[in-house]
């Protein structure tokens, strides 16, 4: 590659802003007389600031390497070791270094880089090792596989190759190396399915019994114990075994099954459009008749292409929101004027209601009442938070003590005096407007004026609901999501009485459930049911005028959506799907359909046909008969073009109007409420990106637009 050593000068002056991740080294004496070259990755910050690999922390790290390697010719030193600082290896890739790479040149450049500088541990003179002492993301991984030997915290905090979660691929050898040393199944659980399982990643032991390390130790003693591991390998003490290693059978019959089955999987659980998974699973299916040389050259034309593409760059964005815009949020008030939250009451007992009941106890172990109409209903409700909470026992989630502590935290009344000393009262109860403001005014008799009212609804007026109350300035929305414990947004409305007190104590306590929270202005749908809404209007509409089923939901697939309109109707239900609409149209009839033909489908109960195991067969014959007769069919590019300059009209009234502060708010919502991809960076890019921005209000929601630089 020394073609491309010329070129790494264009990268490195990119890196103006990196926090370098320097490559320390030491000698620690072996048996014998020998020594190890032990390298520490540090960039001499606390644990707050992982250790990341940009361009001028590789050609550091690339220029120690020679250095070894020129001992190693000299027999100063027997085998090379890299670690960590305390608790991390490293974080990967500098992502914003990379996301600021101007071309699809010098991305390539960028992922010949990694394979130059981590290639030199096979070409040492003598055998390499990693001590995997902490966290080890993407590129921290690939430092790992590159190397002869490695061992592990059993402590570590994770160890993952989330690039396909990012919109990009492990680059750096991850794709070749992993399959080759693990497995076609062990690799594709760590590189494709575990990252679009919201990114999850594994522990210690899980990673060396997939076999991504030879040995594991505890945290007690780790780095001694790695150089005595080191010590014995070197003299042939220690044999290591590798029973993951592919075999000839796996390449000959289990390599390429295991390939469609992924396949068949991605199309099915989020479709085409995103990039990064196939590009992966290509690689995966190559690495098993490549040698390494063909695999890295791969690598390099595949993260090239993804890092100058749209979906990276959109990626960069999305992720960004979510670790920092969701962790400051717009227009959330002093933390230090939120009340203490010492008792919860729940009015209804319903199951929304019993699953944020749930997690008020688990999150803020505080007493949790709740009620309904009659002792059954209430009965009813405790048993199945009680069930819950056992079947969090029997996971070994939490532990016997914390089960009977939180057993014992909940309890259940019909009445109301029960809740005079709640700080914090929320309501799940039907639907409807006036039945909301009932149980308000009748709750309010019976607590202080200091507590806290928030309401749960998805699309009533927060304020109309609080019209009958004395206090209506301690009323908040505070709507979650279901399933209420995975989702991980809630929208938190500020009625224009609402007071700062009202809003900082649900801003402190959607923390405390581990929620992410956006404020929103008290309007119709808020964000995400106003954009569902304008969705599933459009879709409706479209085969109430004659559109075929199967037409809409082609329309839509290049959002990358999880699921199609009438799939997200049949899971929301059809009756609140009906519901939403009808909302939407009576707020703003000149923009959003209502549909007849939604209130009779939601009484047939479903639009798909379905086998025995739930999986659709096809549009059920009675659906497609009850939507029938429409005269003015769309085609998918004609119904697309519409959805998408709808929702651009959508979303710049809604920042008009002060719904949310910026863009990223409504992408924020979208992305933790309602699913839309990383890939994607939630809505607005993906409308500046395709035009609508500039068709409908003759701009964009992003300067300059988030797009890649192909």
């Amino acid at each position: 590659m020394t073609d491309v050593t010329t070129q790494f000068d264009e990268l490195q002056a990119l890196s103006t802003d990196e926090v370098i991740t320097h490559s320390y080294v030491r000698d620690v004496p072996l048996s014998g007389g020998r020594s190890l070259a032990l390298i520490t990755l540090d960039n001499d910050r606390d644990h707050t600031r992982p250790s990341t690999l940009g361009p001028a922390t590789m050609l550091e790290l690339g220029g120690v390497l020679d250095a070894q390697r020129d001992r190693a010719a000299r027999g100063e030193i027997a085998a090379v070791a890299i670690t960590g600082k305390p608790f991390i290896l490293a974080a990967g890739a500098d992502l914003s270094e990379v996301s600021d790479i101007p071309s699809r040149a010098v991305a390539k450049q960028m992922a010949q880089l990694g394979h130059h500088v981590l290639g030199k541990l096979s070409d040492l003179g003598v055998p390499s090792f990693v001590f995997i002492n902490g966290l080890a993301l993407g590129g921290g991984v690939e430092i790992g596989l590159n190397a002869d030997y490695r061992t592990i915290d059993s402590s570590i905090a994770a160890l993952a190759l989330p690039e396909v979660f990012l919109g990009i691929i492990p680059g750096w050898g991850g794709a070749w190396l992993l399959p080759n040393l693990i497995g076609i199944e062990n690799a594709l659980k760590v590189v494709i399915e575990n990252p679009l399982k919201n990114n999850r990643t594994l522990k210690g032991q899980e990673a060396f019994d997939l076999g991504i390390a030879d040995a594991i130790f505890s945290p007690a003693n780790f780095l001694e114990d790695s150089i005595a591991w080191t010590d014995g390998v070197l003299t042939g003490a220690i044999q290591v075994d590798r029973p993951n290693v592919p075999g000839k059978l796996e390449r000959a019959f289990k390599w390429d099954v295991a390939i469609n089955i992924a396949r068949k999987s991605l199309e099915s659980k989020i479709g085409t459009v995103a990039k990064s998974p196939y590009r992966a699973l290509e690689l995966l299916k190559a690495a098993k008749n490549t040698d390494r040389a063909t695999g890295f050259a791969a690598e390099d034309d595949a993260l090239a292409d993804l890092i100058s593409g749209d979906q990276f760059k959109a990626s960069i964005y999305a992720f960004n929101l979510v670790q920092k815009r969701a962790k400051r949020p717009a227009g959330a008030p002093d933390k230090d004027l939120a009340h203490k939250v010492t008792k919860v009451g729940v009015i209804g007992a319903g199951l929304m209601a019993s699953q944020f009941a749930l997690l008020f106890v688990r999150r803020l172990q505080v007493p949790v009442v709740i009620t309904d109409l009659d002792q059954e209903r209430v009965d009813k409700g405790v048993a199945y938070i009680h069930n819950e909470i056992d079947a969090l026992l029997q996971k070994g989630r939490i532990s016997p003590d914390e089960s009977n502590r939180l057993t014992a935290l909940v309890s259940g009344t019909t009445n109301k005096a029960d809740f005079a000393d709640c700080d914090w009262v929320i309501e799940a109860v039907f639907e409807e407007l006036g039945v909301k403001q009932d149980v308000f005014a009748d709750v309010e008799q019976y607590i202080s004026p200091e507590a806290v009212l928030a309401t749960n609804t998805s699309s009533l007026s927060v304020e109309q609901i609080g019209a009958r109350l004395s206090h209506p300035e301690r009323l908040v929305g505070f709507h979650f999501f279901n399933p209420v414990a995975v989702m991980p947004l809630i929208e938190v409305v500020r009625t224009p009485l609402t007071n700062d007190a009202t809003l900082s104590t649900a801003m402190v306590t959607a923390a405390k459930l581990y929620k992410n929270a956006v404020i929103t202005r008290d309007t119709p749908g808020f964000v995400v049911n106003r954009i569902l809404a304008k969705v599933l209007g459009e879709s409706m509409h479209a085969v109430d005028t004659g559109t075929p089923f199967a037409v809409v939901d082609a329309s839509i697939q290049p959002f990358g959506l999880p699921m199609t309109p009438f799939e997200l109707l049949e899971l929301v239900g059809l009756k609140v799907g009906a519901h939403v609409l009808d909302t939407h149209h009576s707020a703003f009839p000149e923009r959003f359909f209502d549909s007849a033909n939604l209130h009779k489908l939601a009484e047939l109960g479903h639009i798909f046909e379905r086998d025995s195991k739930g999986k659709v067969k096809g549009y059920d014959k009675q659906a497609v008969a009850i939507v029938a007769g429409g005269t003015s069919p769309q085609t998918s590019e004609q119904l697309l073009r519409r959805i998408e300059d709808g929702l651009a009209d959508e979303v710049h009234r809604m920042l008009e109007d002060g719904v949310v502060s910026a863009p990223e708010d409504i992408d924020l919502c979208l992305i933790l409420g309602a699913g839309y991809p990383f890939q994607m960076g939630g809505l607005t890019p993906y409308l500046d990106r395709v035009g609508a921005s500039e068709r409908v209000f003759g701009g964009t929601f992003h300067t300059p637009p988030i797009r890649g630089v192909e």
